[in-house]
């Protein structure tokens, strides 16, 4: 009978051999690693690197759920193509699916596939120099205010998180974000809920780089509050088929007084956003 390869050794050889083992799988373990991670970049990559795809998923960042004939029309493929798109996305977890009734409702599977997703709009506004592409009402509308999936997003956002961290109620950072008492007495009486920090396990607080403004809003729980209190109160309004939001004559009033904002008012016709930027 033949005996094992190691039966043999010397006590010596066998000390070796297993300490090069102890070494080899590791490394082993740790490239077999880098290439799953490897084989999943490319196929979330190549999933979010088709246009119709794209369209949908940047449809998708305004929060709201969408049916997949409003996600077909929106990327200009016809519904049988559209469902193959969402299906591959489904099936990838970038989103996921409701069944209401005989309809299917599709949004952002997690905050995290946003924050990808908004990232990737970052580095391609990031070119130098910078493509030169023709302004439009679309295009000035969501530079001003947009929904960045849960939270606000362009000047609107940024100019409500540099008030908040001016006068010393939120503090943020490239590490991240927290609300100080200040800033919890000033949102809660806003009518933001602030208990989730203990019970929820969401990010509370955080900075989102935004990629018009180049400077920080707030996302996170807090973030996603102060977008939902603003729908809440009608200061802001949703305009169809875009991520923009408009800011309405109560917003106005109420961001300057709750805020210290002003001057921020943009009016926008709908009726213009329906062209293309």
């Amino acid at each position: 009978m033949l005996s094992h390869p190691t039966s043999s050794m010397s006590p010596v050889v066998s000390s070796v051999h297993a300490e090069l083992t102890s070494l080899v799988d590791p490394v082993r373990t740790m490239v077999e690693d880098a290439m799953v991670a490897a084989a999943n970049l490319v196929e979330v990559a190549a999933l979010v690197g088709d246009t119709a795809r794209a369209t949908m998923l940047s449809a998708l960042m305004g929060g709201q759920s969408l049916t997949g004939s409003e996600l077909a029309f929106l990327a200009r493929v016809s519904r049988p193509t559209a469902s193959e798109h969402l299906s591959r996305m489904v099936e990838a977890r970038l989103i996921s699916v409701t069944r209401k009734r005989s309809y299917r409702y599709y949004r952002i599977s997690s905050p995290l596939v946003a924050c990808m997703l908004e990232s990737i709009k970052l580095v391609a506004a990031l070119e130098v120099p910078q493509r030169y592409q023709p302004r439009s009402a679309r295009d000035a509308a969501l530079r001003f205010g947009r929904t960045c999936y849960d939270h606000l997003a362009g000047r609107l956002g940024v100019a409500i998180a540099d008030s908040l961290i001016a006068c010393d109620c939120i503090v943020l950072g490239e590490d991240g974000g927290d609300v100080t008492d200040a800033g919890a007495k000033l949102l809660t009486e806003f009518g933001v809920d602030l208990s989730q920090k203990r019970r929820n396990r969401r990010i509370f607080c955080k900075p989102c780089l935004d990629w018009s403004e180049r400077r920080y809003h707030i996302a996170g729980h807090v973030g996603a509050e102060i977008q939902r209190r603003c729908m809440e109160l009608n200061w802001l309004t949703r305009v169809d088929d875009t991520r923009a939001v408009q800011l309405t004559t109560a917003g106005q009033a109420g961001l300057r007084d709750t805020f210290g904002l002003d001057n921020l008012g943009l009016q926008v016709d709908p009726l213009d956003l329906k062209v293309g930027a």
